[in-house]
């Protein structure tokens, strides 16, 4: 099993910028490939970055230039620096886990990001 804890959310001004953390415990796999995902109201739970176990690093290109994903393998965490932030980026953010041979999902609780105009 695998639980993840988010940190970080909160409100800020257009143009500002956040940085959320996930912390990651319990049977946590070097093979595995943490993200972040996010989700509107009213709307899906949309990919946003990711991370794999070699340190690659994928963006859905909303955010490409403005997110920076990062991940600290030693201590099971992901980070998300968000920079240049939109009013289109509010959504609660959900951490992610997968690892093989399954791939099964696990999701932290969310945090909301909040980006006014």
């Amino acid at each position: 099993q695998v639980q993840l804890v988010e940190s970080g959310g909160g409100w800020v001004q257009a143009g500002g910028s956040l940085r959320l953390s996930c912390a990651g415990s319990g049977t946590i796999s070097r093979t595995s490939t943490m993200g972040w995902y996010r989700q509107a109201p009213g709307k899906r739970r949309d990919w946003v970055a990711r991370v794999t176990r070699n340190g690659t690093a994928d963006y859905t290109e909303s955010v490409k230039g403005r997110f920076t994903i990062s991940r600290d393998f030693a201590n099971h965490m992901v980070y998300l620096q968000m920079n240049s932030l939109k009013p289109e980026d509010t959504a609660v953010y959900y951490c992610n886990y997968r690892a093989p041979p399954y791939w099964r999902d696990y999701w932290g609780q969310g945090t909301q990001i909040t980006v006014s105009s």
